[in-house]
């Protein structure tokens, strides 16, 4: 089974997000929304819902209407596919092939790859730069821009909010915190600040470890935590590293996890 955890720049237009979960009935995991970030993370299974919702996102979006404070290359900003239950990274890389060669004959929209040869934060640093997309135009396309297309293993997306800190400070903690497990942002979110985090190796640093590390951090710094927020879902594996006193404290709970939200959706493993 792959899973695709579609990333779109739309937080704010709630009808417009209805409409598309409600086109992906029995494809659909979870859809997580944020209205500062201005974007919706969509956890799909199979490779036809992420062309469906992709193809929706680029007839009713465009770049020039979007405000948020995430980084975005495009109104589908980061597709990725990841190997679950048996499927093969090899399977992941296919789909995402696939997929990037569809969107570009079908869309004219150019495409980034990311995986074993690069990662999602180069392709941030460097596309348009020094980085020439690998499938489409070589332009951004008029309004949908361009799509970041990958094939990775199971992450857990996680943030850390801060009351009463300067985004200076929480950058630093942000800093802080980095490592090759755990890859951070220090953005502004309304009056809050936030730690954003992608938990890219979650067995060797999930939730637990991303929350006291920069709890540490913060109090270093004289900053406040205010409170935690799982995005979209999480391995049962993950959770059960997890002691069962803290999830509430660390927002997290069985039903968020991958395996709770196929079991609900009635799909098969």
């Amino acid at each position: 089974m792959l899973e695709c955890v579609v990333n779109i720049s739309e937080g704010r237009n709630i009808a417009l997000l209805a409409g598309l979960a409600e086109g992906l009935s029995g494809h659909l995991l979870d859809v997580h929304t944020d209205a500062d970030h201005n974007r919706s993370v969509f956890t799909l299974v199979g490779e036809e819902a992420p062309r469906l919702l992709t193809r929706l996102v680029v007839e009713r979006l465009s770049l020039d209407d979007h405000k948020g404070v995430h980084p975005r290359l495009g109104v589908v900003d980061v597709v990725p596919f990841v190997p679950l239950f048996g499927a093969t990274f090899a399977e992941a890389e296919r789909a995402r092939d696939d997929y990037a060669r569809w969107l570009a004959d079908e869309l004219s929209v150019p495409v980034f790859s990311y995986g074993s040869h690069r990662t999602l934060p180069f392709i941030r640093a460097h596309a348009w730069r020094d980085l020439d997309p690998e499938f489409g135009p070589a332009a951004p396309h008029p309004t949908a821009g361009a799509v970041c297309v990958g094939a990775r293993e199971p992450l857990v997306a996680y943030n850390v909010w801060l009351r009463d800190t300067p985004i200076e400070v929480t950058r630093e903690i942000a800093r802080e915190v980095r490592t090759e497990h755990i890859r951070t942002l220090g953005l502004q979110v309304g009056e809050f600040t936030q730690v954003s985090m992608n938990l890219v190796s979650p067995s060797e640093a999930g939730p637990m470890h991303a929350y006291d590390s920069v709890v540490g951090c913060a109090a270093r710094h004289g900053a406040i935590v205010a409170h935690a927020e799982l995005v979209g879902l999480l391995p049962a594996a993950v959770l059960a590293g997890i002691p069962g006193g803290r999830w509430e404290e660390l927002d997290l709970s069985e039903d968020r996890t991958i395996e709770a939200r196929l079991a609900a959706a009635g799909i098969s493993r």
